[in-house]
């Protein structure tokens, strides 16, 4: 380090440390000169932000909604379809790749630009001759029409390819328009799904405290007509206090899932509609088929392998457009020009990308045709370096292409299971309800006849209760782990029935 960086450090040294002595923690701060920022951070100041009335606007939504109306699944998804955000995201998105399609496909075209030009010349001098010297000036004006063209003729599949890639780019879009369908009419399936489980769950809370109460019921008589303990009586009062618990947290769960099965479809949770309750129906053991196939079927289907093989394509297209500009281009150029008034012009500077106006004369119709060839010879490895890039780009969307196939295929055998292992669990929780219900029922008329006791009847309750909650998250399940399956599989285009 030379002499000249110690002096500057020694004179930048007091001016860096200067805000810092001179601070003065006991004076009030501005943070005016410090760009709206604190001098210090003080945990005593007020991190609140002040209101904004024009930020805190709750969004409305565009469909017209009805709160005496209950609404299905299908209607709850084509709610979702035009409120979601996600939609509209990928709709536009999908129209900004065809219009880039387009704009590639133009470039087949010439380019054709007319310009109006308005120019002055001035001119001051003096000469001298034979010891005399003369000053002359003088101004002209006038205007000056051109027209400009621009052809590229042939590039040896250069531009071919790259509408290639970017057709095969506004493919993805399209396909990933689809996909936001699809994982829309999913969310919204999955969050249907939990609001019904979560409202039957309530419901069957509640069923359970009025069986508490029946049983606390018959043990207030019994203890009233000196056949029952105390004993007995808090047990039925501790079965009924738990019982008003489950209630309270059943019904916060069914608030929850309401609030996110509206989030789901692009709506406010604010937004107050009925939901029509899942209608039970007997869930079939359908044949699935041999796994390869349906793996095979679903991969040929699935938009996010749709979408990863198209960028596959454009790549290929992109690495035999960056190839092509090695090659030779042949163009065909054309100008145009009328100078009018006093103006003299030897030729008209190019505007933007368009050749420069030649062959240009004074009140005269003038024009230029050129034909020619452009031949690349060197550019410092330029080319040689985007041919390379788009070859790596190649290899990394085939990667990604293996990557997401195998997912998927980790996804279709996943939902496979879910669904065969939810099938079972179904059945067996609609045997075990049956006879929990059985059970119930029998040790209840045993303990009010005074023949049983009333920790059977307590256990039956319990019993009947888990067995309740069993069954009904089991179908809910199954409902759920069917969806999960089209979804895996590419086959979820509407409402899953």
């Amino acid at each position: 380090m030379d002499k000249t960086a110690f002096t500057l450090i020694a004179l930048l040294l007091p001016m860096l440390g200067a805000p810092i002595q001179a601070q003065n923690t006991n004076q009030p701060t501005s943070s005016a000169t410090t760009g709206g920022l604190p001098d210090s951070p003080s945990p005593q100041r007020n991190f609140v932000l002040p209101p904004n009335p024009e930020a805190g606007v709750i969004p409305k939504p565009r469909t017209e909604l009805t709160a005496d109306h209950e609404y299905t699944l299908t209607e709850l998804i084509d709610i979702a379809e035009r409120e979601n955000p996600e939609t509209r995201v990928a709709w536009q998105r999908a129209r900004n790749a065809a219009i880039s399609a387009g704009v590639a496909e133009s470039t087949y075209l010439p380019v054709v630009t007319a310009n109006v030009l308005g120019a002055f010349q001035g001119a001051e001098g003096s000469t001298s001759s034979s010891g005399a010297t003369l000053h002359n000036s003088g101004t002209l004006y006038g205007s000056a029409e051109t027209v400009s063209l621009m052809w590229l003729l042939f590039d040896f599949g250069g531009r071919r390819n790259i509408v290639d890639s970017v057709r095969k780019l506004s493919n993805v879009s399209n396909i990933g328009f689809t996909g936001a369908h699809q994982q829309i009419i999913y969310a919204v399936s999955i969050a249907y799904y939990a609001y019904v489980g979560a409202v039957q769950r309530h419901h069957t809370a509640v069923e359970a405290l009025a069986n508490a109460k029946d049983i606390e019921a018959a043990a207030e008589a019994r203890y009233k007509q000196g056949e029952g303990t105390v004993i007995e009586t808090a047990q039925t009062r501790d079965l009924t206090a738990r019982a008003q618990l489950t209630e309270v947290t059943t019904q916060g769960a069914e608030e929850q899932a309401y609030a996110v099965l509206l989030a789901a479809m692009g709506i406010s949770p604010l937004t107050t509609i009925r939901i029509r309750p899942v209608e039970h129906h007997a869930l079939l053991k359908e044949d699935l088929g041999p796994a390869d196939e349906i793996v095979r079927d679903a991969l040929s289907r699935r938009p996010d392998v749709l979408e990863a093989y198209s960028t596959v394509q454009a790549s290929q297209a992109s690495v035999k457009a960056a190839q092509a500009q090695n090659r030779p281009k042949i163009f065909l150029a054309g100008t145009g020009a009328y100078v009018s008034g006093q103006i003299g012009l030897t030729a008209i500077p190019g505007i933007g990308q368009q050749l420069p106006t030649l062959n240009v004369t004074g009140n005269q119709w003038n024009g230029t045709i050129l034909l020619g060839v452009s031949i690349p010879i060197f550019d410092a490895h330029r080319r040689a370096n985007a041919i390379q890039q788009a070859k790596n780009d190649e290899d990394k969307a085939a990667a990604t292409l293996n990557e997401v196939r195998l997912n998927a295929v980790r996804e279709i055998v996943s939902a496979q299971i879910s669904l065969r292992s939810s099938l079972a669990a179904n059945d067996a929780a609609s045997v075990s309800r049956t006879a929990a219900q059985t059970s119930y029922n029998a040790a209840l008329d045993s303990y009010r006849q005074g023949v049983g006791a009333v920790t059977a009847a307590v256990e039956a309750e319990t019993h009947l209760f888990e067995a309740d909650l069993a069954e009904a998250d089991a179908y809910i399940s199954a409902l759920s782990a069917a969806a999960t399956l089209a979804y895996a599989t590419g086959q979820l285009g509407s409402a899953p029935r």
